[in-house]
């Protein structure tokens, strides 16, 4: 077994001078860095009073799980000799708010659109989705179902 750590530094930035004096009186506004990357301005959902142009927590969860599919993918396709040409994903989320104002992700539903080279074979193509989505870190992390509903389409012969 082997283990991998994660530091990150978050800072709130939405003192808007009053501190949390009032729930209305703050902004959500925070700041995700990590040495030599650059920072994520994340906010709450707008639902919550956030920021609408910055990244909320449900998104970036989201695109974590989303991330990670397409890594173990395309890895696996590489080992197996299937040229992926193009990858795109169009994931959603559901996230359930509760009567006490709590609330949890019921589910996340990826839609990879694959394209690979007309020499792959396709059934392969098909078939490592699921493999890869058997060893995905995040997802087997996760308490909610994360569902798969991929596209593969290969390049015309020529």
């Amino acid at each position: 077994m082997k283990f991998h750590q994660y530091s990150l530094d978050l800072a709130w930035t939405g003192n808007t001078g009053e501190g949390t004096r009032s729930i209305a009186g703050y902004a959500r506004d925070h700041r995700i860095s990590a040495p030599g990357k650059p920072p994520i301005h994340g906010s709450s959902d707008p639902s919550f009073r956030g920021d609408p142009a910055r990244w909320n927590p449900e998104e970036l969860l989201v695109a974590s799980l989303a991330a990670c599919h397409k890594l173990w993918y395309l890895g696996l396709c590489a080992g197996a000799g299937v040229v992926v040409e193009r990858y795109g994903d169009q994931p959603t989320g559901v996230m359930v708010e509760e009567a006490d104002g709590g609330g949890r992700f019921d589910s996340v539903t990826l839609r990879p659109h694959v394209l690979v080279s007309a020499a792959s074979d396709i059934q392969a193509a098909f078939a490592l989705h699921d493999q890869a989505h058997a060893l995905r870190f995040i997802a087997r992390s996760v308490n909610f179902p994360v569902r798969l509903e991929p596209v593969v389409t290969a390049l015309p012969h020529g």
